[in-house]
């Protein structure tokens, strides 16, 4: 803190100890003359030292925060990918308030957005439309700063490269649940934040042994299993349940298999289990 700050702080807590004791000073009237002046004094005295402490403290404050803000790295922007914009997650972890700095929109992207909006395809049609809501969304709804970002480039190159190129030149970090671009950006030195790994690290952790419920929605690729699926996706297969296609089981978890694709869950059924021991 300067000698300049703390000096002002004092100051200004002693005139405003000053001023307080003036308004004060007319209730002591009725006292006699002794008296009303030994009370004034004690009064001035003790508002001015108590000002003068109380404004050392607030310079003190508002100098402690100014260095917390100054030591605070400032959010780099995050350059958005087709496929995050139209997975539709980015809305809720913003709303979340755990993502911070500009969102940038690649002028590429936006084009590459309404390209597949337009198409003859339906199921594509509809994810280039959720992606383009999920942009006005972010304005509109959580007043996001978003920015679409002029990029011109007559060489050719691909989609991903041109993101790269972008992210190095803004100094930000690419924002995509895409896998392949996750890994060359990881080649190419360029910040990345993949949603679906910030998802897997928010599941709960499944220990060998535990039980859960689950729907068997189709048959396994090896001989007997079945398979079915949690809320947030992950898959789960049951041991001895392609017969059982269909149905709601018990299981309990025998082996947890983490992949480059994702979380795997092998079970078997709550009472084939029992009948094994």
């Amino acid at each position: 803190m300067s000698v300049y700050s703390r000096q002002a702080g004092v100051i200004g807590g002693v005139f405003f100890g000053a001023a307080l004791s003036a308004l004060l000073t007319p209730l002591f009237a009725p006292l006699s003359t002794g008296w009303r002046a030994a009370v004034t004094v004690l009064l001035y005295a003790g508002l001015m030292g108590t000002g003068a402490r109380t404004g050392l403290r607030v310079s003190r404050l508002a100098r402690l925060r100014t260095t917390v803000a100054q030591s605070m790295p400032e959010a780099c922007p995050k350059v958005l990918d087709t496929s995050v914009i139209i997975d539709g997650r980015i809305f809720d972890i913003c709303k979340a308030g755990f993502l911070e700095g500009e969102l940038i929109v690649p002028t590429f992207v936006l084009d590459e957005l309404r390209h597949v909006a337009d198409s003859a395809d339906a199921l594509k049609r509809a994810r280039g439309r959720r992606g383009l809501d999920i942009l006005q969304k972010l304005r509109e709804e959580l007043d996001c700063p978003v920015r679409v970002e002029e990029w011109r480039e007559e060489d050719g190159a691909e989609v991903d490269v041109k993101l790269l190129r972008l992210a190095r030149r803004l100094n930000g970090a690419v924002l995509t649940n895409d896998y392949n671009l996750n890994k060359v950006a990881g080649v190419a030195r360029v910040p990345v934040l993949n949603i679906n790994e910030l998802a897997g690290a928010l599941r709960p952790v499944v220990l060998p042994g535990e039980e859960m419920t689950v729907h068997i929605v189709r048959e396994g690729k090896e001989p007997g299993q079945g398979v079915g699926y949690l809320e947030d996706g992950t898959m789960v297969v049951v041991e001895n349940g392609r017969r059982r296609v269909g149905e709601t089981l018990e299981v309990a978890v025998t082996t947890v298999l983490q992949t480059s694709a994702g979380r795997m869950i092998f079970t078997r059924v709550k009472g084939a289990e029992q009948k094994a021991m």
